[in-house]
């Protein structure tokens, strides 16, 4: 299964960024082969606009069928549910321990936005 993260960074080892729509990179993770690609989301940072919706047009063609972030906002959320795309909020360490966090099976989808829009 893949899943998308948030990041500071381009590695396994970088932290997570808080932010969906305007985090520097997301790493889109297969967690049976731990294979990652990280895609660069900057130009998504200074959107005035959008880019959450962005983001998660950016993780539903790479294939990705969860979001683990920490804050996700509505226009984001409802567009990551139109494509069926399970969102984890509220997720912090480095990419890897939340990909064996996600492994583990011990998380809870998130059912609502937990940002405001433009955060």
């Amino acid at each position: 299964m893949k899943i998308a993260i948030t990041s500071q960074g381009e590695e396994l080892s970088s932290l997570v960024d808080p932010r969906f729509g305007r985090a520097p990179f997301i790493l889109v993770v297969d967690t049976e082969t731990m294979e990652y690609e990280a895609l660069d989301n900057s130009a998504n940072a200074g959107a005035f606009k959008g880019a959450g919706i962005q983001a998660a047009t950016l993780i539903h063609n790479k294939g990705a069928q969860v979001l683990m972030t920490g804050y996700c906002g509505p226009k984001a959320f409802q567009t990551l549910q139109v494509a069926g795309i399970k969102v984890v909020s509220d997720i912090t360490g480095t990419i890897s321990e939340v990909v064996e966090h996600y492994k583990s099976g011990d998380m809870v989808f998130t059912e609502k936005p937990n940002a405001e829009a433009h955060w």
